[in-house]
This record gives structure tokens, C-alpha cells and sequence, in this order.
């Protein structure tokens, strides 16, 4: 209680001032007056207090911590980080001469700036943004993590009721409203396609989610080309494509491009990785189909390639495991 508490106490030397008579003739000193039986300021009962015995109830009461609570935890937070000035002086006058059973309306006045500067700092540390569901491959299956919801302190209302607790001198426990926020994700389907490549075995195998939908035979990279093992995407797909000899390897030095039709190394489907180089395709060399045989990408049957081109889409995560 550092400007609000000393503001605060100020008044209680005035209202003393105010509310005790000087010392008369040979030294008597009256009784002090105190308040009638019944009357509170605000919240606070003051029935049979002296002016300084109310006033400093008041201010006790006017300037006592907050206790926030969000879910199970409790926060409590000083009630002067909000230069809380209450009109106490004024107030217990009015009470020494109030009829019994009064109650004395008081409200305090608030800095309501830094009340709301304090409201968004505490909502900062309060949010927790959803955690969205991870996708990896445990072996050679997709594993989804469970999604968490997220929390968001609603912060206009969390004012209001910090700034009546202010004003009116109460201090009961003030349960921060709140609003939780759901994950992108909620369910392992909504994942969508998720192709596993078992590299060792010449599978491609397709998920929605974690569900099997179908495997494919196919071809991967020969011992000097592999296919590289990772967590790859789908980054572009074209349909009856142009090949285009990859200039920077030695075995492609010479060949020509190769546009659509039946003797096209890429059949009629591609869908290219962030694997450098490297896609899923069709082939005009079907028999290489279940053998380490292509330059690092994965070959299809076209009618397998075709199918699973309409059963995926850019961004469809890819893995490449060993076996």
C-alpha cells in the first residue's frame, strides 16, 4: 500500500481530526463518539466504533489483496497495484451521525488503466493456446497424440469484476471468466491421407488418419540412389507430366525431355516431395515394380499411381522408413 495507502491513511488523520473534540477545561477529555449500532460503510460494520476505529476498518477492508481463482488455482494480488482512493472521511462523518441499521454507500475510485494494463499481463500468463495433435510413425504405423484444448482469460469481463470488487470494498473470490479453445484437430481422421513408404519392403501403404486404406508394391531407390529415409510432404502434382532429366546426375547426361504418352518415365502422375529430387510416380517400367531399381524416387503402377493421386493432396505427409 504505497500512493493509495498513503493517500488513504491521510484521510484517517482527518477524519480524527474531525470526529474528536479538543481537550476542555482541567484536563477532561470527553468520551469519544462512536458509531450507532447497525450502520456499515459499504461492506464494513462500524456499529459501536470510534471515527478512527471506523476508519481504519474501512481502509483495511478498501484496500485488502484481491483472490483471483482460474479452475483450481488461486491468485491473490494487492489491491494497491490499482491506486484504489476511497472518499473514507466523508463516509465515517456520515456514519457517526447515521440512525442505527444504516448502511452508508461508499465507492472507491479505481485507476482503471492500470487496472487494465494489469487484467491483459495476467491473461498473458493465465492462455494456453490448444496443443494440437502430433502425427509420427511408431515402426511402420501412424501414431496421432491425443489434442489439448487451450484456455483464454475473457478479459473485458475479468475488469468488470475486478474493478466492482475496487469500487465496493468486497473481497469475495473473484472466478476469472473463461473460454477454452479447441484444437484445429480433434479426431485421428481428421488428420487425413498419410502415406508410410517401407523402403525395405517396397510398400506403399496409404492412412486416413491411423486406418489402413490400402498398400501398393512399388519400386525405390537402387543402392546408389536411395530413397531418402524422413518425414517428408507432397508439395506438387501434376497430372500427365513432362520428364525432365535431372542434369546434375551423371546417368541423365544426354537424354531429352519426354512429354506425355506411353513411354513417359513418370507415367501419367506425379506428386513431388520436399525431398529434393525425389516423388511418387507412375512408370513406363512396370516390372520394376517390387525391387530397389529407380534413381531415389518411388515408381507406381500407373493405374495405382492414378489412384492414389486422386486419394491425397499437396501437403499430405509423407514417411519414408527403412522397413
Amino acid at each position: 500500500m504505497r500512493r493509495a495507502g498513503s493517500i488513504l491513511f491521510a484521510v484517517l488523520v482527518c477524519a480524527l481530526g474531525a470526529g474528536v473534540p479538543s481537550a476542555v477545561a482541567d484536563n477532561a477529555s470527553p468520551a469519544a463518539a462512536t458509531v450507532a449500532d447497525g450502520v456499515s460503510i459499504g461492506p464494513v460494520p462500524v456499529g459501536g466504533l470510534t471515527a478512527d476505529q471506523a476508519t481504519l476498518a474501512v481502509i483495511q477492508a478498501y484496500t485488502a489483496p484481491l483472490t483471483l481463482t482460474v479452475g483450481s488455482k488461486s491468485i491473490r494480488v494487492p489491491a494497491t497495484r490499482f491506486h484504489v482512493i476511497a472518499p473514507v472521511a466523508a463516509a465515517v462523518q456520515q456514519a457517526l451521525t447515521a440512525p442505527a441499521g444504516t448502511t452508508i454507500r461508499m465507492r472507491a475510485a479505481v485507476d482503471t488503466a492500470k487496472l487494465s494494463a494489469w487484467v491483459a499481463s495476467f491473461a498473458q500468463q493465465v492462455d494456453k493456446a490448444p496443443i494440437e495433435p502430433r502425427l509420427f510413425v511408431k515402426g511402420a504405423t501412424p501414431v496421432i497424440t491425443k489434442p489439448t484444448p487451450g484456455l483464454a482469460v475473457k478479459t473485458f469481463p475479468t475488469t468488470i469484476l475486478v474493478r466492482n470488487e475496487l469500487w465496493n470494498g468486497t473481497r469475495d473470490p473473484v472466478a476469472v471468466p473463461t473460454r477454452v479453445i479447441q484444437p484445429k484437430v480433434t479426431k485421428p481422421a481428421e488428420i487425413g491421407p498419410v502415406i508410410v513408404i517401407r523402403r525395405g519392403l517396397n510398400r506403399l501403404s496409404l492412412y486416413q488418419g491411423t486406418k489402413l486404406v490400402r498398400t501398393f508394391p512399388v519400386a525405390t531407390g537402387q543402392a546408389i540412389y536411395p530413397t531418402p529415409l524422413g518425414d517428408w510432404h507432397i508439395v506438387v502434382m501434376w497430372k500427365n507430366p513432362t520428364w525432365y532429366p535431372p542434369t546434375q546426375d551423371a546417368w541423365a547426361k544426354g537424354l531429352k525431355p519426354v512429354p506425355p504418352g506411353p513411354n513417359n518415365p513418370l507415367g501419367t502422375r506425379w506428386m513431388g516431395l520436399d525431398a529434393p529430387g525425389v516423388g511418387i510416380h507412375g512408370t513406363d517400367e512396370p516390372a520394376s515394380i517390387g525391387y530397389s531399381a529407380s534413381h531415389g524416387c518411388v515408381r507406381m503402377q500407373v493405374p495405382d499411381a492414378e489412384w492414389l493421386f486422386d486419394h491425397v493432396q499437396v501437403g499430405t505427409p509423407v514417411f519414408i522408413v527403412a522397413s
